[in-house]
């Protein structure tokens, strides 16, 4: 495989990992006013400097090359106070991300591709997932899970249990906490640029 190939790759997922930061900006500038909003912070992938993996491309797999590794979807930690306004909230981050790409901004992130997991503040309790439907319920087989929906849009993952380390990166990823105000934004954590 050419040199140039791995390092346009390379420069395509660091670019992918931007544009998820560059949302979890935009939506978490649309979640400050809601009075239940506590924290927001970025996780997983999007939240660390990414590192080199051979990925899932068969090609790269293939070859045994390493790239950057892949963020596939931007994971958010928000911190409610209430969960009566989750739809209110989905639908605030969705016309937010919807804005910003028709504003140019170059944000080409969907709401679907958010995943935001959902705690208590002052125990960081997992509460659940922000659902992505438009109603709940919804009709879908996810929604048959025991639980999701017994709170309107807080979903319930079958199986899912947060790994001991889900909240790890949020000591440098917290991008607002109530009554400090923005502490950073989602571009300045740490790169491998």
């Amino acid at each position: 495989m050419r040199r140039a190939k791995i390092e346009e790759q390379n420069r395509y997922l660091l670019a992918r990992q931007r544009q998820f930061r560059q949302a979890a900006d935009v939506v978490a500038k649309a979640w400050i006013p809601f009075a239940e909003v506590e924290a927001i912070a970025v996780i997983g992938s999007v939240a660390k400097a990414l590192w080199k993996e051979v990925p899932r491309f068969s090609e790269f797999r293939r070859a045994g090359i390493e790239v950057w590794h892949e963020c596939q979807d931007l994971d958010l930690a928000l911190w409610l106070s209430s969960q009566s306004r989750l739809g209110q909230l989905r639908k605030a981050a969705a016309n937010a991300l919807r804005q910003a790409y028709e504003a140019g901004t170059g944000v080409s992130i969907v709401s679907q591709q958010l995943d935001i997991f959902l705690f208590e503040p002052s125990s960081d309790r997992y509460l659940g997932r922000l659902c992505e439907f438009s109603q709940c319920p919804k009709g879908k087989p996810d929604c048959l899970v025991p639980g999701c929906g017994s709170i309107a849009f807080n979903k319930h993952v079958a199986g899912f249990v947060p790994h001991a380390d889900l909240l790890e990166p949020v000591h440098h990823s917290l991008l607002y906490r109530k009554g400090e105000g923005q502490l950073r934004s989602a571009l300045d954590l740490p790169s491998t640029e």
